[in-house]
């Protein structure tokens, strides 16, 4: 497989990072006996979704730039209920991130990922 450009290598394990991080530190609220009493079931979904979309987009799963894109812009959105600073910040890193997935190489990494994956499946069927 194609070895992917280094920005895409490092916004995927940083969606990892920050997934794992944030299930390990959210995951201390759960209570088995009230798994739904808070949101801290909701808020671990977000984190699993954010490690999720960070290994997919490691493998060259092009709906995985466009899942993290949303993941971020979602992220914008919930910060909108807490400060300004949290928007701004939000929606500069969704603009860094952006950059960096729909570039030129990285947008052929995902396409060449995408090639392979079809023409593995073509030969094995």
């Amino acid at each position: 497989m194609n070895k992917p450009p280094l920005s895409v290598t490092v916004i995927g394990w940083l969606f990892v990072a920050a997934g794992t991080v944030g299930l390990v530190y959210h995951l201390k609220d759960f209570k088995i006996a009230h798994p739904f009493g808070s949101d801290v079931v909701w808020v671990c979904l977000v984190r699993l979704l954010a490690i999720i979309g960070g290994v997919f987009v490691l493998r060259g799963h092009n709906w995985a730039r466009w899942f993290l894109l949303l993941w971020m812009a979602y992220h914008i959105i919930l910060s909108a209920y807490h400060s300004l600073s949290q928007v701004i910040t939000h929606a500069l890193l969704l603009a860094v991130i952006a950059y960096f997935l729909l570039r030129r190489q990285a947008s052929a990494y995902f396409r060449s990922a995408r090639i392979e994956a079809a023409t593995i499946a073509k030969t094995e069927g």
